[in-house]
């Protein structure tokens, strides 16, 4: 049924469900595992444990075969668990196609499933700006991204992103990249926001990850740098009047700015 046509009471239904919910939540009270996880660890919102996120993964996901088998490779890594979300990797790449994206800059590579992912959507001629400081993680994906055919499209810089952002300003490519995803060092999200938003063009995307951190997000301790920075940045986003934006409760949260 198109959204257009949805009868009056479901709308009304549908609107008062979600008062119930946000009062229960103000109120302290506990749900169920399928809105908060299966556990305070759990890095989805729905628990990763759950029937439920599975039958999300068995009707939605359209993992190419190189991207799961980074996948596993990754998820066999003791620091497995930074890896993005598979379904949030394919959120990503379908609002990059929707934009018809030809420039997309990463930072946070890791083993570098998202980078994959993103080259394997972008035309022969599209660039993957992809930053990060540990070239023995990017290593693991390295021999997938030429085996599917996409290496010529990432353009891989191992040092400090920053410094990768300030040389794209410097060479002239303000406004001229699509979409840009944010999943390193949380301190430095601010920083890594403001030159994404210089580089993004109007129409253009920014991706930021982490945003709920696991629930830190709730209560910031004053000595936890890295939540304040993501709960500093969560609080700015509300009121950038230079973007649109939606926080998804999908992996470990994540905004998405659209850029006026």
């Amino acid at each position: 049924m198109p959204w257009f046509s949805v009868s009056k009471e479901v709308a009304v239904g549908t609107a008062m469900l979600g008062v119930a919910f946000a009062t229960g939540v103000l109120a302290g009270k506990k749900y169920p595992s399928i809105f908060f996880g299966a556990s305070k660890s759990s890095k989805a919102v729905i628990g990763k444990d759950s029937l439920l996120w599975q039958y999300i993964l068995d009707h939605s996901l359209r993992e190419h075969p190189l991207l799961k088998k980074l996948r596993l490779l990754t998820l066999d890594h003791p620091w497995g668990r930074m890896m993005v979300s598979c379904d949030q990797a394919q959120l990503m790449a379908n609002l990059a196609k929707l934009i018809k994206a030809k420039k997309v800059i990463e930072i946070g590579v890791f083993t570098g499933y998202n980078t994959l992912n993103m080259a394997l959507i972008l035309p022969d001629n599209g660039r993957v700006v992809a930053c990060d400081i540990n070239e023995d993680y990017v290593n693991i994906g390295k021999p997938l991204w030429k085996e599917a055919g996409v290496e010529h499209k990432i353009d891989l810089r191992i040092k400090r992103a920053s410094e990768t952002l300030d040389e794209l300003l410097a060479d002239g490519e303000a406004e001229t990249y699509d979409f840009a995803f944010i999943d390193a060092d949380k301190e430095s999200y601010n920083e890594y926001y403001e030159k994404c938003l210089c580089l993004v063009r109007k129409g253009g995307i920014i991706a930021i990850d982490n945003v709920l951190w696991h629930g830190k997000v709730l209560n910031p301790r004053k000595d936890d740098l890295a939540t304040q920075s993501i709960h500093f940045l969560n609080e700015k986003l509300l009121r950038d009047t230079r973007v649109n934006i939606s926080m998804i409760p999908i992996g470990d949260g994540v905004t998405f700015a659209f850029k006026l």
